[in-house]
C-alpha cells in the first residue's frame, strides 16, 4: 500500500503541475474522438505487420570457434565473412552486411534508411543511434487533414512527405571510424559488384513485389521491381541498380561523409524535394547519429543491454523486468535462472505472466515511449526494479484485458497512444575473431518505404512512426512530430553478458510493434534455460499489445487451452519476424537465423 500511495500522490503532483501546459497544447487539435480514434486504428492495422509472410526456409544454423555472422540473406552474410576473412572487424563486416542488404532484401532495409546498432568489446558496450530525422520544417500538424483528422496512412506516404533524413550510412560510418580496420572502400566493394551485375531476385522479393499494390503506382519504383506487363520480376532475375553502383562508389572514393555533403547530398535532396518533400540540404548536412552508452540493467546473474530510446531496448528491459518480478511471486523458491535444460521453454503459467508483463510495459509505452531529445522519457522509473514490483503485483492468474499505463517517477503527463506502428526491417548480429559483438536493426519502415527511389535508394518512410494525432483524450502525445525530433521505434537490438562483461548472447529481430515480442520471448526462453540458437529462433511466437494475445499456428495445444482457460483473448495470426540469434556455448559460437525469412547464419 504505500508504494501504491506514493504512486498516487505522484501522479495527482503530475496533473497538477501540468495541466497548464497539456491545455495549450491540445487546444489548437481538438478533434471529433470517435473518427479521429477509428482512423487512428485502421493505421494501426495497416501497419499491423510492417512486411507479409512468404512461408518457411530452412533453418539455418551454424557453429564456428572464431567468428559469427548471422543476416537475412545468403549474399549478405557472405559479404560480411569476406571481411572478417581479410582480417576486417564486426563493424566492417556489418558496413559490407547491410550495403549488400540494401540491394538484395531493399524492401526491408538501406542506406536510404535508419538503424541501431550495439557494440560489445572489453566489457563495454556502446549504442549508436542512426534513427531518421524530422526536418526543420515539420510540426505537429504534419499527417493531420484540414479538418484535423490524421491522415490515412497511403496518404501519409505522400508527396515524400513520410521520408526521413536517413540514419543508417551516419551510424555505419561512426561504428566503422570507432572499431573498423579494413578501408571503407574495401567494405563496399561486394555491393557495388552485385549492383552493376545484377543482384538475384530471392523468392521473397518476388513475393512482395507482387503483393504491393503501391508499387505499380510508384513512378520511380514500378520499373525497377515489375516487368513490361506489371508483373514481379521472377525469382532468379538477375536485378541490376546502376544508379546505386554509382552512389556507392562515390561513397568508397570519398568517404561516408559523402552522402551527407557535398555534390551527392545536394543530388539526393533535389531528388526527394522534386517529389515533394520539404526536406532542405541543411536538415540533411547537420543529421548525426547519436552514440551512448547502451542502455544496461542487472537481470538475474547477467547483464542485459539494448538500444535506449528512441529504440525499443527500454521496453524489452521493462518486459522481462516486470516477468521476473512476477515469476518471483509466484515461484519463490526457483525461477528462469534454476532452469539448465537446453531445450526448456517456458511453461503455459509462465508464459502467461510473461505476456502479462507484456501486457504492462506496452501500456507504458504508449504513453511514455519517443524521443528523449526532444520528450522527456523516464527511463529510470521505468526501470526500477521497485516499479517492477509494484506492475507484477497487478498479474493475477487470470488475464487482465486492456490495462492502463502506470505512473514511474519521472512520468511527464502523457496521452496513451493508440498508433501501434513502427519500423519493420531487418536484423543482424556478428562476432569477429577479436571477440567484438555487434548487433544492428535497420528499417526503411513500410516494406518498400516511402515508393520512393532516389540515387537508386529507396526511401524510408519512417516519419509516419510518429503519432498522426499530437493530443488525445485532452494530453499530449509524447511521440508526436516536431522539427530535428526522431520517431519511436520497437527495434531493439539487445546483447546479454555474464558477470565479467563477456557476451553471451545477441538478438534482434524485424516485426513492426511486434519485435518486442519478439525479442522478449527469445530473452525469456534463453533465461529459463533454452539454450539453443535454431530452438530459440524456431519457437512459437507468443505476444501481447495491451489487448488480444497473439500466438502462431504451432503454438502447442496444451499451452494454447491454459491460456484460453487463464482468459486471455487469443488469436492465433502470421508473424513475420527475422530473428537473428548469435551463443557463447563454451568455447564456440552458435548462430541461427529465422526460418520465417531468407537468412543465413556462417562461421569461420
Amino acid at each position: 500500500m504505500p508504494a501504491l500511495r506514493r504512486s498516487a500522490l505522484l501522479l495527482t503532483a503530475l496533473l497538477t503541475a501540468a495541466a497548464t501546459a497539456a491545455s495549450a497544447e491540445v487546444a489548437a487539435t481538438a478533434t471529433p474522438a470517435v473518427s479521429a480514434q477509428a482512423a487512428l486504428q485502421a493505421i494501426a492495422q495497416r501497419q499491423a505487420t510492417p512486411e507479409a509472410g512468404s512461408g518457411r526456409y530452412p533453418l539455418s544454423v551454424a557453429r564456428a570457434s572464431r567468428a559469427m555472422v548471422v543476416t537475412a540473406h545468403p549474399l549478405a552474410t557472405e559479404a560480411a565473412l569476406a571481411m572478417l576473412r581479410a582480417g576486417g572487424s564486426a563493424a566492417d563486416a556489418a558496413v559490407a552486411a547491410e550495403a549488400v542488404l540494401g540491394l538484395v532484401e531493399p524492401q526491408s532495409s538501406g542506406f536510404g534508411g535508419g538503424s541501431f546498432l550495439l557494440h560489445a568489446s572489453a566489457g563495454m558496450v556502446t549504442a549508436i543511434d542512426g534513427r531518421e530525422t524530422a526536418p526543420a520544417s515539420a510540426d505537429k500538424k504534419r499527417f493531420l487533414a484540414a479538418d484535423g483528422r490524421p491522415l490515412s496512412f497511403d496518404d501519409a506516404l505522400a508527396h515524400a512527405r513520410a521520408v526521413g533524413v536517413p540514419g543508417t550510412v551516419a551510424a555505419l560510418a561512426e561504428a566503422h571510424r570507432r572499431w573498423g580496420r579494413l578501408p571503407w572502400a574495401r567494405l563496399l566493394q561486394p555491393a557495388i559488384n552485385l549492383a552493376e551485375r545484377g543482384a538475384p531476385v530471392s523468392h521473397r522479393l518476388s513475393l512482395l513485389s507482387g503483393q504491393d499494390r503501391l508499387l505499380a503506382a510508384s513512378p520511380s519504383l514500378r520499373g525497377f521491381f515489375l516487368d513490361g506487363d506489371g508483373k514481379p520480376w521472377p525469382q532468379g532475375h538477375l536485378l541490376r541498380n546502376p544508379e546505386q553502383a554509382r552512389l556507392l562508389r562515390q561513397l568508397a572514393a570519398r568517404g561516408p561523409q559523402a552522402f551527407y555533403q557535398g555534390s551527392l547530398a545536394a543530388s539526393m535532396v533535389d531528388g526527394l524535394r522534386a517529389a515533394g518533400s520539404d526536406i532542405t540540404l541543411g536538415d540533411w548536412q547537420g543529421y548525426r547519429a547519436r552514440v551512448s552508452p547502451a542502455l544496461c540493467r542487472p537481470l538475474q546473474s547477467w547483464r542485459l543491454c539494448s538500444s535506449p530510446p528512441p529504440a525499443g531496448g527500454l521496453n524489452v528491459l521493462e518486459n522481462l523486468g516486470i516477468w521476473l518480478a512476477a515469476e518471483a511471486a509466484a515461484t519463490p523458491a526457483a525461477g528462469p535462472a534454476a532452469a539448465t535444460s537446453t531445450h526448456a521453454d517456458l511453461s503455459a503459467a509462465s508464459l502467461h505472466r510473461l505476456l502479462e508483463a507484456e501486457r504492462l510495459a506496452f501500456a507504458d509505452r504508449q504513453r511514455y515511449s519517443a524521443d528523449p531529445a526532444i520528450t522527456p522519457v523516464p527511463v529510470d522509473g521505468l526501470l526500477d526494479p521497485a516499479y517492477w514490483q509494484i506492475r507484477a503485483s497487478l498479474i493475477s492468474e487470470r488475464a487482465a484485458g486492456v490495462v492502463a499505463a502506470g505512473v514511474p517517477a519521472g512520468a511527464p503527463l502523457a496521452a496513451t497512444d493508440r498508433q501501434w506502428r513502427e519500423a519493420g526491417t531487418s536484423h543482424l548480429a556478428i562476432v569477429d575473431r577479436q571477440g567484438h559483438w555487434l548487433a544492428m536493426t535497420s528499417s526503411i519502415e513500410d516494406a518498400f518505404g516511402s515508393r520512393l527511389m532516389v540515387n537508386g535508394l529507396l526511401m524510408n518512410n519512417q516519419l509516419t512512426d510518429f503519432s498522426f494525432m499530437p493530443a488525445l483524450d485532452g494530453l499530449p502525445v509524447a511521440n508526436r512530430v516536431a522539427a530535428g525530433k526522431r520517431p519511436r521505434s520497437a527495434m531493439s537490438p539487445t546483447l546479454v553478458l555474464d558477470d565479467q562483461g563477456r557476451p553471451l548472447l545477441a538478438v534482434g529481430s524485424p516485426g513492426g510493434s511486434r519485435i518486442l515480442g519478439f525479442n522478449t520471448r527469445v530473452l525469456a526462453a534463453w533465461m529459463n534455460g533454452l539454450h539453443d540458437a535454431g530452438a530459440l529462433v524456431s519457437l512459437p511466437h507468443a505476444l501481447n499489445r495491451n489487448g488480444i494475445s497473439e500466438v502462431e499456428e504451432n503454438l502447442d495445444a496444451a499451452t494454447l487451452a491454459e491460456l484460453t482457460a487463464r482468459g486471455h483473448d487469443v488469436r492465433q495470426v502470421e508473424m513475420t519476424s527475422g530473428l537473428g540469434v548469435i551463443l557463447r556455448q563454451g568455447r564456440q559460437l552458435q548462430g541461427a537465423a529465422d526460418p520465417r525469412r531468407e537468412g543465413l547464419a556462417a562461421g569461420i
